[in-house]
């Protein structure tokens, strides 16, 4: 619920119309967003192939399908993994998967999983976190943590930007079997409420901090983060900085 309630509109509500338009979803379509989450891809996909088509989202985290399922009646959710999809060859129209591709254990096998239920012309949409380097709010915070914790929790945390590679992107599409694969540069904004807000919705990523900080950890980082985002902070109060996503576009032959 807090990831659904605070990173979802910081950070992954704008890129639902982006990756559909990447996919060229229209209605009456078929589509399977593959690492759905909480369902914000999924239900912008669901808007685009009304009437007429279906979208089925797909995720190996129960507790996020559990908040997925309460969004819309009708859509499919299935709990199962990108490297093994359930579903015949030439299943879908479109396959898309927002900032899921970075976790998954076997990258090349879940690309050709995805390519293999696509229908001949149908297309993949995938996004993935650019480098953090590119991310000047997340790079300043990866170094913040380094400085107070170590190497190992500053690595946690730079898990989700590791391809961030345009060429190794490309060379992971070619290894999967996906031909002409396109990437390009996509820039958006991350915003939070405040520098309070951020960090305590960090707390709520289980697989980075929040399964690597005790409590005193956390409050030593709220206190030592408030001077590290003021190049970040806006009137009011809100923190914003850009967040750029390599976006992989392919059609199937």
């Amino acid at each position: 619920d807090v990831y659904d309630e605070q990173f979802v509109p910081a950070l992954f509500r704008h890129w639902g119309p982006v990756l559909c338009d990447a996919a060229i979803i229209s209605s009456g379509q078929r589509v399977l967003d593959v690492a759905c989450g909480t369902g914000a891809l999924t239900v912008a996909v669901a808007g685009r192939v009304s009437p007429g088509g279906a979208v089925l989202g797909l995720d190996a985290n129960l507790e996020m399908l559990a908040v997925a399922r309460r969004k819309h009646a009708d859509i499919e959710w299935h709990d199962c993994r990108a490297e093994s999809l359930p579903f015949a060859d030439a299943s879908f129209d479109a396959v898309v998967s927002q900032f899921g591709l970075m976790f998954f254990d076997d990258r090349i096998a879940a690309l050709r999983e995805m390519q293999r239920v696509l229908r001949p012309g149908g297309r993949l949409a995938v996004a993935v976190c650019d480098a953090l380097e590119r991310s000047p709010g997340y790079a300043s915070l990866a170094a913040l943590l380094e400085r107070l914790f170590g190497k190992r929790v500053a690595d946690a945390f730079r898990a989700p930007f590791v391809l961030g590679d345009a060429a190794a992107l490309r060379a992971l599409c070619a290894d999967a079997g996906i031909v002409e694969a396109s990437v390009v540069r996509r820039q958006e904004t991350v915003r939070f409420a405040s520098i309070d807000a951020l960090v305590s919705t960090e707390r709520a990523c289980v697989w980075t901090l929040g399964g690597l900080l005790d409590d005193a950890q956390f409050e030593r980082l709220r206190r030592e983060v408030q001077s590290t985002f003021l190049p970040f902070a806006e009137a009011g109060g809100m923190v914003a900085f850009a967040m750029p996503a390599l976006l992989i576009t392919a059609a199937k032959r």
